[in-house]
């Protein structure tokens, strides 16, 4: 499935921590490996400096060497890179918005994965590869895979292998979609899966507390409690069902449904008991698509754990846009 891997880099240590992780998927699968670096235009750095208008000397001298120095950047990663991929690593120099520009070189090939860190700030500090991330999450037609920036110097003789990945489903077909990204980077390192869904508890309401007293609250409980299980035996019957679909495949599949208020606590605390390498859900990143549950939740369990996540907005929320 994965011919061809971007990872965007914006020229600091941060945006590093996602090669070992790049390079391991193409190693395996034989992808080849396209290093970005995104130069912002010398006027928008230098917009009060009436020196830097447009099309002048001084502007387009500093833009070439923006230029220079980003290919160097990325000719010294290269350099690190050499013996670790089969794949050679094509090295690519742009300059725009950061996120228009990473979104064009992605669909230009197109990629199959983008594999990126959450944050991480550039040699000129103008921009934040994190917040590139949260729009591309939301626009782009691949899926994402995004990476917490670790402290210090990426180690790309590290193996990321991927053993346990945990895939969150909601019970709609849009969710789904993220299952054969899953599977694709699983199945390059044999790796097991565990299917979760995030029931909310059903909370009892004021109703409850009327002129039946104690004794209508009692039954209000019962009501509430064969409704949970209810829901809950539903939500274990659906992922049986996906889980069937992927035994077939020779995978080895786990099912769990958990209970908590906030999916995104639920999945993170899943994660943790599975022990899982990484978590995969889709996304809509719009808030009209509200057919897809877990969208919303997406976001805050990039921000509150620290496995990479795969991210895939489905193909009707890219159709839809809203």
């Amino acid at each position: 499935m994965f011919h061809t891997i971007l990872t965007p880099l914006d020229g600091s240590t941060f945006g590093e921590h996602a090669l070992p992780l790049a390079l391991s998927i193409a190693r395996r699968s034989g992808a080849s490996l396209r290093l970005l670096h995104v130069v912002p235009p010398p006027a928008s750095i230098y917009s009060e400096s009436p020196l830097f208008s447009e099309d002048s000397y001084l502007e387009s001298y500093v833009r070439e060497q923006y230029r220079s120095a980003s290919l160097a950047y990325l000719n010294a990663i290269a350099k690190r890179l050499t013996g670790l991929t089969a794949p050679g690593a094509t090295r690519i120099v742009v300059e725009g918005e950061v996120r228009d520009a990473i979104h064009a070189q992605a669909e230009l090939a197109p990629a199959d994965l983008v594999v990126m860190t959450t944050h991480g700030r550039g040699p000129l500090g103008r921009f934040w590869l994190g917040s590139a991330a949260d729009e591309l999450v939301r626009t782009l037609s691949m899926p994402v895979l995004l990476v917490r920036p670790r402290e210090g110097v990426a180690d790309l003789e590290r193996e990321a292998d991927l053993k346990r990945i945990l895939v969150a489903l909601d019970g709609s077909t849009l969710a789904e979609q993220i299952l054969e990204p899953a599977v694709a980077l699983g199945a390059l390192t044999g790796a097991e899966f565990t299917l979760v869904r995030v029931v909310r508890p059903v909370v009892i309401g004021a109703y409850a507390l009327g002129a039946g007293g104690l004794g209508q609250l009692a039954v209000g409980m019962e009501q509430l409690e064969a409704e949970h299980k209810r829901r809950c035996e539903q939500a274990e019957n659906y992922l049986e069902e996906i889980a069937a679909r992927l035994r077939v495949r020779k995978l080895t599949v786990r099912t769990h449904v958990s209970t908590e208020e906030q999916p995104a606590v639920g999945i993170l605390q899943e994660a943790q008991k599975a022990d899982a390498d990484l978590i995969a859900l889709a996304t809509h990143g719009r808030r009209g698509l509200s057919r897809l549950f877990l969208g919303s939740v997406a976001d805050k369990v990039v921000r509150g754990g620290r496995l990479p996540v795969l991210l895939l907005r489905p193909k009707e929320a890219l159709k839809e846009g809203t």
